[in-house]
């Protein structure tokens, strides 16, 4: 599906249902958890420690130095990484290619979720997807906005971004 891009490109043209067939591939072949991150993960990471509208603030000049939207993108996709970082070192947070999510989208969820890593509701319709892509407008990029598609949906402009659980080994003294 698509034009064939280089290895340095966002995917893009995918469904829930393949991102997380392949998460599970990666994780039998890497022998480490890979996973969607739930959108309370994905908006912890994107905001690296801000509370503005985007990572470079609430100005929206700035966020042509961070992100391909439809103001710098030329309406496709660009190689990652090409545009600046957020305060954690994640590039193309914002724009670029929206990115799949792991939870149900429930409107009022966050009302009475848990405060510290909620996991989003248990059953839905569709799955949430946030960042926006290179056709968004700077709105649509904002941290917090969630964007929605059913199992089966897919665009041009969404991929994902995979999460993984890593564990410490913890040395003793007596190593």
């Amino acid at each position: 599906m698509g034009v064939k891009k280089p290895d340095d490109f966002p995917v893009g043209n995918v469904t829930w249902i393949g991102v997380t067939a392949f998460c599970q591939w990666l994780s039998q072949k890497e022998g480490e958890t890979c996973y969607l991150p739930s959108e309370a993960q994905w908006e912890y990471a994107c905001r690296a420690g801000m509370t503005t509208a985007w990572c470079s603030g609430d100005d929206e000049a700035t966020l042509k130095e961070y992100a391909w939207y439809n103001a710098n993108s030329g309406r496709e996709t660009h190689p990652v990484g090409r545009l600046r970082p957020n305060a954690w070192g994640l590039y193309d947070m914002h724009g670029n290619v929206n990115e799949w999510c792991h939870d149900w989208l429930v409107e009022d969820y966050y009302k009475a979720s848990p405060l510290e890593d909620p996991q989003g509701a248990d059953t839905g319709e569709q799955r949430v997807f946030q960042g926006g892509s290179w056709s968004s407008g700077a709105g649509d990029c904002r941290s917090a906005l969630r964007g929605r598609g059913k199992l089966g949906f897919r665009l041009d402009g969404l991929g994902f971004r995979i999460a993984r659980m890593v564990s410490l080994q913890v040395q003793t003294e007596a190593e």
